[in-house]
């Protein structure tokens, strides 16, 4: 039995040496490239030569990965490089301090009118700051604005400026040449171009301004470029923000003596384009120097609005109240935009602002009427607009009779109009407010009882001494003493 076992144990050993030797020999075979290779069986595992399909799987997945090395036709270009600087005003976009912006601007700046500068596009990338350090003047980029007479005039450098340094060629706009180097590249100023766009970049947009102006008149004059510009060498791009503001124009337009002001004239038309009609038909968006004339106010980018600054003139929601102020202050410069049917048309009763009087105003305006809250005749007529209504209504004594009711305004006859005097008699009433009184009553009502020459019921119209200064009453207007006294009658004689 034991020696059985023996030769049983003695038997394995030789598979176990050939197990370990195959084993051995995969391990230190080349791993298969190939996912798609069929799982092989273990008598082929333990052998220690490849099975036959394994040359060629090695092969193909070796010509794959060359095949896979070129770039695919209709890939896309790897993306152009992005710049931080030359895309702002000042880095990271801070904000412009108030001794870099231009003259006149208000603390806090809300930028230039967006109605005489509408909003730009502005696709460059540009560092004012960088070049001028590099020897490049206001001139050397923008020489075109010394010989400018016209706001319409494009005062953009072409590519052409920009060639000696950039090695780049401008000379056919239709097929640009970019330089070698990276500041040479359509990328690097252009801001949104992509390699794939070839030879067009993104459009750069600036309305021409809603102005009448010409560098060249304030270049020759020794202006210089800060003074409506602001510090321009101390920034990097330069936008909108830097644009004129209305305030710095008039430390020159708005002199005290006309020998400092010279020739820059403060009439709004020196600066503003004409309205329609105003100007000759020709030159009529550019009529400067011109006397006269309202400004054009109606644009696409808005409507074009005083300041608050311009004598108190800004068009807010409480302008409806101020605007009196301003207006008899200095009724010419609202001429400047309105005719003078744009006043009369609220003025005379023609058109009601809702914002006036509330909806049942015609019950409540007797009242205020009487306590002259309100100065009624600032926009009414009592002879037209008041009279014509009280008389339908019958609270006028020129009111038909069946439908007059005077009651319904007056107190009873006793406090009215009988002697003696007392509070509530209608000579008082006239004497604090007539025009109360010439809302509904017309000048012969009056003179029914105060008249003269036998007149009337005999009530003396005049005051105690009136004799002695009604020459100064019938010189300064002869045409109420004439209402109850003829030309010719003698009591006359004493006043003229």
């Amino acid at each position: 039995m034991r020696r059985q076992k023996s030769r049983g144990a003695g038997a394995t050993w030789p598979l176990i040496v050939a197990i370990i030797t195959a084993i051995s020999a995969a391990i230190a075979a080349p791993p298969a490239t190939s996912p798609e290779r069929p799982v092989a069986s273990s008598q082929t595992a333990l052998s220690s030569e490849p099975p036959p399909d394994a040359a060629p799987v090695a092969a193909a997945a070796s010509s794959t990965a060359v095949a896979a090395a070129p770039a695919t036709p209709g890939a896309s270009a790897p993306p152009a490089k992005v710049f931080t600087t030359g895309l702002a005003p000042l880095p990271s976009d801070q904000p412009v301090p108030e001794s870099m912006l231009p003259p006149g601007a208000p603390t806090p700046d809300e930028g230039p009118s967006k109605v005489i500068f509408p909003p730009q596009k502005i696709t460059l990338r540009f560092n004012h700051k960088f070049h001028l350090k590099q020897g490049a003047t206001c001139k050397t980029c923008h020489g075109a604005a010394f010989t400018s007479g016209s706001v319409g005039d494009s005062l953009i450098p072409p590519g052409a400026v920009c060639d000696a340094c950039h090695s780049t060629d401008h000379s056919d706009l239709g097929k640009v040449t970019p330089g070698d180097e990276e500041f040479g590249k359509c990328g690097f100023c252009h801001t949104g171009y992509q390699p794939q766009d070839g030879n067009r970049v993104p459009r750069l947009e600036m309305p021409r301004a809603n102005m009448v102006f010409t560098h060249k008149k304030h270049l020759d004059r020794k202006i210089g470029c800060g003074q409506c510009h602001g510090a321009v060498e101390d920034l990097e791009q330069a936008g909108r923000d830097q644009l004129p503001r209305m305030s710095g124009c008039f430390h020159c337009h708005q002199r005290d003596d006309a020998a400092s002001q010279g020739t820059a004239k403060s009439a709004c038309t020196t600066c503003h384009l004409k309205a329609v009609g105003e100007g000759p038909p020709r030159v009529m968006s550019e009529t400067p120097g011109l006397a006269g004339g309202r400004i054009r106010t109606v644009f696409a980018s808005g409507v074009l609005q005083p300041p608050r600054w311009l004598e108190n003139a800004q068009h807010t929601p409480d302008f409806l109240q101020r605007h009196r102020l301003v207006a008899a202050a200095d009724s010419q410069l609202c001429a400047n935009c309105h005719k003078e049917d744009y006043c009369t048309d609220c003025h005379d009763g023609r058109v009601r602002p809702r914002s006036i009087h509330p909806s049942d105003y015609i019950s409540l305006h007797p009242v205020e009427a009487l306590m002259a809250m309100q100065r009624c005749t600032s926009c009414h007529e009592q002879q037209s607009f008041c009279l014509t209504c009280h008389m339908r209504v019958g609270v006028s004594m020129s009111s038909p009779t069946g439908d007059r009711d005077s009651a319904r305004f007056h107190p009873p006859k006793v406090i009215w109009s009988d002697a003696p005097r007392q509070p509530g008699h209608h000579s008082f009433e006239a004497e604090r407010n007539l025009n109360a009184c010439v809302s509904c009553h017309t000048e012969r009502d009056c003179v029914t009882c105060h008249g003269g020459n036998g007149i009337g019921g005999g009530f003396n119209p005049h005051r105690a001494g009136f004799a002695s200064s009604c020459g100064v009453q019938f010189r300064r207007n002869p045409r109420p003493c004439l209402v109850c006294h003829e030309p010719s009658d003698g009591q006359l004689a004493s006043c003229r």
